[in-house]
């Protein structure tokens, strides 16, 4: 017998979900969250991805759930955009063109939802870079695929973990090369793009905290002269010249804990280990990656496909949980 949930007011209606890899954990972690999310009184989302296969993995981990094409969001089925998009059998764990193609095809669905004016916020489950590959698709990620589809002239990763929110100058680079980008040009071009953006989200102009690049932001050049050429610098212009309320810079191992405590409301990390050590040490599972420059809402899980739990039915959804709510809080606000 299919459970009945209890439903408030539609805080989802307007958020899409996702599935990710088929091969990888995101439909399990998309069953279970809304799973959770519809004993919360949250509602529905509208679900993305194929339905047979959405059917067939809420069977195999005990989930009373029914997923209906295009059903309404206000009854007690599952709304799903069915692009019936997999084979019959798929090979579980494993990069693959066919379930890279599909998950990369569900991305191309949102994007198409958004523009018919369906949704104002998308929640994603993870992809495999790989994957999407063999399927034809030449993307790093998530976020390059998301700014060619809308036309975004610019993109930030930042990761939401309660309190506190970091915003990276870069992503996915060898150390070197992250630290090459450490300069007073690209720090003014970020600070002024999360003030605009985290502005735009939150509704309030944030407190922005600079992290210093070298150990205890150098001590006044003692260990580096990265904060006195470039980073003091371009804080005094966003201060002075653009009026950002930022500070810094601070001592990377402190700054962040003082942010998760409130004492901030972003910060500002050099490069991206600095950023996701302290977000998934504090918050791992429960934090969320938003993408600030894009004109929806996006957030995803803290995480990736995990091809080594797969079809094993013990992937905790709490990090697919926060994102979906963060979504359509954000949308909301």
């Amino acid at each position: 017998m299919v459970q009945s949930y209890r439903h408030n007011e539609q805080k989802l209606s307007r958020v899409a979900v996702t599935i990710g890899d088929p091969a990888g954990i995101g439909p399990e972690i998309v069953v279970k969250a809304i799973h959770d999310l519809a004993n919360a009184g949250d509602g529905w989302p509208l679900v993305i991805g194929d339905l047979r296969y959405l059917r067939s993995t809420a069977r195999c981990i005990g989930i009373d759930l029914e997923f209906e094409r295009d059903g309404d969001a206000n009854s007690g089925e599952v709304p799903v955009v069915d692009l019936a998009n997999l084979p019959e059998a798929i090979e579980i764990g494993v990069d693959a063109g066919p379930t890279g193609r599909a998950s990369a095809e569900y991305i191309e669905s949102a994007i198409k939802l958004w523009r018919a004016g369906r949704i104002n916020a998308l929640a994603t489950a993870p992809i495999s870079k790989k994957a999407i590959a063999l399927g034809g698709y030449q993307y790093p990620g998530h976020t390059e695929f998301l700014a060619e589809l809308t036309s975004a002239p610019r993109v930030a990763m930042t990761f939401f973990a309660g309190n506190l929110r970091v915003v990276l100058l870069s992503t996915h680079l060898p150390l070197k090369a992250a630290i090459n980008l450490v300069n007073k040009e690209n720090l003014v071009d970020l600070v002024l793009f999360a003030d605009r953006e985290l502005s735009r989200l939150l509704k309030m102009r944030p407190r922005i905290a600079m992290a210093g690049l070298n150990p205890h932001a150098s001590e006044g050049g003692m260990f580096g002269n990265e904060e006195i050429e470039q980073i003091i610098p371009a804080i005094a212009e966003c201060r002075e010249r653009h009026s950002v309320d930022i500070s810094g810079p601070y001592s990377p191992d402190t700054i962040f804990l003082r942010a998760y405590r409130g004492e901030f409301d972003a910060v500002i990390a050099c490069y991206h280990d600095q950023a996701t050590i302290p977000v998934k040490a504090i918050s791992f599972g429960s934090s969320v990656n938003v993408t600030l420059g894009l004109p929806l809402i996006r957030t995803s899980v803290d995480h990736g496909t995990a091809f080594d739990i797969a079809g094993k039915g013990i992937a905790d959804a709490s990090s697919m949980v926060a994102a979906i709510r963060l979504a359509g809080e954000l949308a909301s606000v």
